[in-house]
């Protein structure tokens, strides 16, 4: 009997882990799909429907099939986010108040 429910809470702790992976890898794939096509071949990264490619694969493979699948979209993802997605944002001007910039200055 304990050792059911002590199996019970472990799945449902398992669950929510895969949960916010697969929350985080969509988070990343809506950001890949949101900076432009330019900016990655000016970063000199990967095109972007490459790494769009990749992460959409990433989490199939993550719902389809299972734990090492879950480990591989995880290091894909987190490959995206600090390697690419900086060197996009450096090439696109950096954060979104560097836009509203004039000739001198914010306005």
């Amino acid at each position: 009997m304990i050792g059911s429910a002590l199996r019970d809470g472990l799945y449902s702790f398992l669950a929510l882990i895969s949960l916010a992976v697969v929350i985080g890898q969509v988070v990343v794939l809506i950001d890949a799909a949101l900076k432009r096509e330019d900016a990655y071949r000016a970063a000199g990264k990967l095109t972007k429907p490459g790494w769009l490619i990749i992460l959409t694969v990433a989490i199939a493979a993550n719902l389809l099939l299972g734990l090492l699948f879950t480990i591989i979209g995880v290091v894909v993802a987190m490959v995206y986010w600090v390697d690419v997605r900086p060197a996009l944002k450096e090439v696109s001007g950096g954060s979104r108040d560097n836009r509203r910039q004039g000739p001198y200055g914010p306005w």
